[in-house]
């Protein structure tokens, strides 16, 4: 994995449990030195290309998702393993997004991370730090629209003056350009809390999400506009990119998912958070 020899993706998600990772349905049954995992995931980010997995599975499902779900490493190559499909989507069409199948595969205890119980715990600090991956693609995602907005402004003829030229555009691309800063930045201060190990890592890696996805959409949808025609057709990268955008406000958990962890946040620094 260091050597970038081998590929790894994270097998969370399931066709009934996406922002509800409690609701995960795969089992890891014990037996002896091993584990014997069935169920299946959805959406999984590489998974049809990856050499070894990151997978999360009930041990004991009378616990629930929260205290029974454990995490394993397991190779592709395990016998029981299959990726028999891969989604035709919206964007981001370079990655690969599959749905596994896991039948009897037989995974070592070794191959266990953590603890028994430990899987939910260990899901959501990955998400924790994951997200400011989210919200740096957005960024950049952002910063590839509003150059190319800039550029096709400055050389476009309208009405006997450039593109740039006309007030209302220049208004556009100082708010998608202004959006696009503020995103970055608050990016890098989450980055900072993440190498920090900060007790409030949530609330920033959250924030960053929401802001650089939603200014992602935001600044893609207005390079389409600023390019008209051109901005709708593939001879232009902007619809391309407004495409690729609308997943930054989906995966590591919805928009709205976020304002939940952020609120939640904001009610445990004053102290009235709910209980229980």
């Amino acid at each position: 994995l260091a050597s970038g020899e081998w590929l790894i993706a994270f097998a969370l998600t399931e066709a009934a449990a996406g922002s509800d990772v409690a609701a995960n349905t795969m089992r890891a049954t014990r037996e002896g030195d091993n584990y014997v995992l069935n169920g299946s995931k959805r959406f999984i980010t590489h998974g049809s290309i990856a050499n070894v997995l990151t997978v999360f599975a009930l041990n004991d499902p009378a616990a629930g998702g929260r205290k029974g779900m454990s995490a394993f490493i397991v190779e592709t190559d395990t016998p029981g393993f299959a990726a028999p499909r891969v989604e035709h989507k919206m964007g981001i069409r370079g990655s690969p997004t599959a749905e596994l199948t896991f039948d009897d595969v037989r995974v070592p205890a070794a191959n266990r991370l953590g603890e028994e119980g430990e899987g939910f715990k260990i899901a959501m600090a990955t998400l924790d730090r994951s997200r400011l991956s989210i919200a740096a693609q957005a960024v950049g995602i952002a910063q590839g629209a509003l150059d190319a907005s800039v550029s096709y402004a400055a050389d476009r003829q309208q009405f006997g003056q450039r593109v740039a030229d006309f007030q209302g555009i220049q208004w556009m691309l100082a708010d998608m350009a202004s959006q696009t800063e503020a995103a970055r930045q608050l990016t890098y201060a989450a980055a900072a809390r993440v190498d920090a190990e900060a007790q409030d890592l949530p609330y920033w890696t959250s924030s960053a999400k929401l802001v650089a996805g939603d200014t992602a959409m935001r600044v893609t949808t207005d390079a389409v506009q600023v390019l008209g025609g051109y901005g709708y057709i593939t001879e232009y990268p902007v619809e391309r990119m407004m495409r690729d955008a609308k997943i930054t406000q989906l995966y590591e958990g919805t928009q709205q998912i976020q304002r939940l962890i952020v609120a939640r946040q904001l009610l445990q620094r004053a102290g009235v958070a709910k209980r229980g």
